[in-house]
């Protein structure tokens, strides 16, 4: 299986979490890593590219830091200029059928802030149902997503731990879509 992972951080050479992610799943021979904003510091996207990119590979992973409660700037972009009608979705547009999407999200905030009875009032899970409804339009299988809770609490060995269980989860064949409510 090819996995590529798309990297969506504005600066990730400052990021403690996303760079140790990132760094982790570059020595993974079976992964291909982008990252976007190294690659567009212009936000000018090489459509066809990325459209190349995505058709070549089995699973989609979508690596971001949570910002208010979304993805980053570019990633928005990033989708509203790759993912297009004809080529994803509509009639004919089938190219992403079938393959996988996984999300894999870092938060400043702890697990329990993120619960109805947290400071955000909303699990991550349900911030995330945007991302899975793009998957339910394009055809991809919606894994259940890596969720790295309370990044700023996180000690250096933590954050080296954590990025080894996120190789492991990220390239496990036989990762499950989430169970319906």
């Amino acid at each position: 299986m090819k996995t590529l992972v798309l990297v969506f951080h504005p600066d990730l050479i400052a990021s403690r979490a996303n760079r140790s992610l990132t760094e982790e799943m570059e020595k993974q021979p079976s992964a291909t890593i982008h990252r976007v904003y190294e690659i567009y510091p212009d936000e000018k996207i090489d459509v066809a590219a990325e459209q190349k990119l995505l058709e070549e590979h089995d699973r989609i992973v979508l690596q971001f830091p949570f910002y208010w409660y979304s993805t980053p700037s570019l990633l928005k972009k990033w989708e509203d200029a790759v993912i297009t009608y004809g080529w994803a979705f509509g009639s004919k547009g089938d190219k992403l059928q079938g393959k996988e999407l996984l999300i894999a999200v870092t938060t400043g905030g702890d697990k329990e802030s993120y619960s109805p009875n947290g400071h955000n009032k909303y699990t991550v899970l349900d911030l995330l149902r945007p991302l899975e409804a793009v998957s339910n339009t394009i055809g991809t299988r919606y894994l259940t997503p890596y969720i790295l809770y309370g990044v700023n609490q996180q000690s250096n060995e933590q954050l080296e731990q954590r990025a080894k269980d996120y190789v492991t989860y990220a390239l496990n064949p036989k990762l499950d879509s989430p169970a319906l409510p």
